[in-house]
């Protein structure tokens, strides 16, 4: 879709021959790590930033303990890094420090309407949501924090081009602040460059968005988005048994790369919106000696 929620294409599974279930549409399905963002929304209109620390070590939240998809811990982290590197630890703290309902409260206003259930593990993706709102969730990023309601028909005329329906402009509505813009498309990016979706990278174009995987990898995906498209590729299986081991930085970020590249053709190359002058890191250094 564009950043204003035109829907451009869809492809609802495999072959509709076979099946005429629209999975982009009517599908719900735990997007794992591709909701950390809404967490992490949440987190900076709190008060942090991407420079603030969190301890990447285990951590007990009631009778639950998230560990991290690749069961290491690195310590003392950067929000930026750990969003980067899809940490579950740093996200589940985030979620109890924001509080839940506040990280309900943000998918909602950014346009998810499904049941979400207001827990820690909610910062892992546990609750289910179609892939068309969570794509559109993430347009407000490249559009400069606006909500949007994704549409697919603009107009309908009949055969004498007398117009029976065209659709309004709608009210601006922010839903994002360009503090939180900014900083959020400075991480967003940073998952695409130096993150797990390195295969989304599109050349001379600005790319951000996250991965997500849920357990046993039953789902796969990657929302990304430039200032010209948001896109989101879900894969899994109808009965939701296991896929092969795949990841939202595998499959899914390498066919949003390959499709979108093709998208891409001729299209300007436009920088993401929002601006963030990251803080600077204070060092300490030892007092030198007066002693020669």
């Amino acid at each position: 879709m564009t950043p204003y929620g035109a829907i451009r294409a869809v492809v609802g599974g495999r072959e509709y021959s076979e099946s005429q279930f629209n999975r982009a549409f009517d599908a719900k399905r735990q997007p794992g790590s591709a909701f950390k963002p809404i967490v992490y929304l949440a987190a900076l209109e709190a008060g942090r930033t991407p420079e603030s620390v969190r301890q990447d070590a285990p951590v007990r939240i009631g009778n639950w303990t998230p560990v991290n998809y690749d069961r290491k811990y690195r310590g003392p982290v950067t929000l930026d890094s750990a969003l980067s590197k899809s940490l579950n630890t740093v996200a589940a703290q985030l979620v109890m420090e924001a509080g839940p309902d506040k990280v309900v409260e943000t998918a909602r206003r950014l346009g998810i309407g499904s049941k979400l259930k207001p827990n820690a593990s909610i910062s892992l993706g546990t609750s289910e949501v179609s892939l068309l709102e969570l794509t559109a969730s993430y347009a407000p990023l490249a559009n400069g924090g606006e909500a949007i309601r994704p549409y697919i028909i603009r107009r309908i005329t009949d055969l004498e081009g007398k117009v029976l329906y065209e659709r309004g402009s709608p009210t601006p509505n922010q839903v994002i602040n360009p503090r939180e813009l900014g900083m959020m498309n400075a991480m967003m990016k940073n998952v695409v460059e130096k993150g797990t979706a390195k295969a989304a990278r599109l050349k001379g174009h600005e790319v951000a968005g996250k991965t997500g995987t849920s357990q046993n990898s039953r789902d796969g995906l990657f929302i990304g988005y430039t200032a010209n498209l948001v896109t989101g590729i879900w894969y899994g299986n109808d009965d939701s048994t296991p896929t092969k081991k795949v990841t939202g930085g595998s499959l899914p970020a390498s066919s949003w790369q390959k499709y979108m590249a093709y998208a891409h053709q001729n299209l300007p190359a436009i920088p993401l919106p929002g601006y963030y002058e990251r803080e600077p890191q204070i060092v300490s250094l030892p007092i030198p000696s007066n002693s020669i």
